[in-house]
């Protein structure tokens, strides 16, 4: 199974449970899981770690983190879009029409899923958005998009479980 990881469950984690400088084990152990092909993350995803710069201007904290040499090489998703993947997640995931308004609300995250239907049989998302399913358009989640295609959908805490995270594992 390949995860496939959205900015938010990084960034949520970083900011919260997992911050860098009291759990590094958990930061390595991703890396790890990086470089064994099981854990990865699409270059437009990736790219949001920049994207949450303070207006200082400085980076914080995971985007110096993803910006580290061996973090980028293990972690990113070597593959190029399906440009058909993305229109059909887009107009059938989400919708049929968007306007610019739509696209910024839905922001990275029909790409994110796209990656994840060329192979619904051995791919997941991992996100830390919950269903909603009764939001509409542009306003969809993750989980509920994913559900209407197919795909495997996780939080972090599965991840955790599913890949055996211990702040003792060794890579």
């Amino acid at each position: 199974m390949l995860y496939l990881v959205d900015a938010s469950t990084l960034i949520s984690a970083k900011n919260s449970y997992y911050p860098l400088d009291r759990v590094p084990e958990f930061w390595d152990w991703l890396v790890h899981n990086g470089s064994v092909g099981t854990l990865k993350i699409p270059i437009e995803t990736y790219e949001e770690f920049q994207d949450k710069a303070p207006p200082s201007g400085k980076k914080d904290d995971l985007a110096l983190w993803a910006d580290l040499g061996h973090v980028r090489e293990a972690l990113l998703l070597d593959e190029e879009i399906i440009r058909d993947h993305v229109t059909r997640i887009t107009y059938d995931g989400y919708v049929k029409n968007p306007t610019d308004e739509d696209l910024e609300k839905m922001g990275r995250d029909p790409l994110l899923i796209s990656y994840a239907l060329r192979d619904t049989t051995n791919r997941c998302i991992v996100t830390n958005e919950i269903s909603k399913p009764r939001r509409k358009h542009a306003n969809r989640h993750i989980p509920d998009v994913c559900a209407d295609f197919g795909i495997r959908c996780i939080n972090i805490f599965a991840l955790i479980q599913k890949l055996n995270f211990s702040t003792r594992w060794q890579g």
